[in-house]
């Protein structure tokens, strides 16, 4: 009954919202475990900078620190720009007006979190060498 539906097929036919397929999905284990970047990125991002450079390098270091799949080369970029970061002394922050900048770290680098988390998951999976190799 199920095969081939998308999600708002299913919320039609059944009656409910398509949030409630979802998580009956994810109960039955038939969805992939949603991620959660919200350490990665603890702003509220305006949508205009939501495909940026840095939003998209912290939500694919936040994956891979979660375990997600994230193509190699993405692994690359994120880590490089992180790593450029954290060895200048500088870390990201955000305006909801301006968008992204780099600043120089007061207190706790919030990158260096980031960056470290992803890649203590990829040395737990046997995949730092190839982090280091590509980065």
């Amino acid at each position: 009954m199920a095969s081939g539906r998308s999600n708002a097929e299913l919320a039609a036919y059944f009656g409910v919202t398509e949030s409630g397929i979802l998580q009956a999905k994810r109960m039955a284990g038939l969805a992939k475990p949603m991620l959660d970047h919200g350490r990665a990125l603890p702003w509220k991002l305006n949508r205009a900078h939501n495909q940026s450079g840095p939003a998209t390098n912290l939500r694919n270091l936040s994956a891979i620190a979660q375990g997600g799949q994230v193509p190699q080369t993405k692994i690359n970029t994120a880590l490089r720009w992180a790593r450029r970061l954290t060895e200048s002394g500088l870390d990201v922050g955000y305006s909801y007006e301006d968008g992204f900048y780099e600043r120089p770290v007061e207190g706790a680098s919030h990158i260096e979190a980031v960056l470290t988390a992803a890649l203590t998951s990829l040395n737990e999976r046997g995949e730092g060498e190839r982090a280091d190799e590509g980065a």
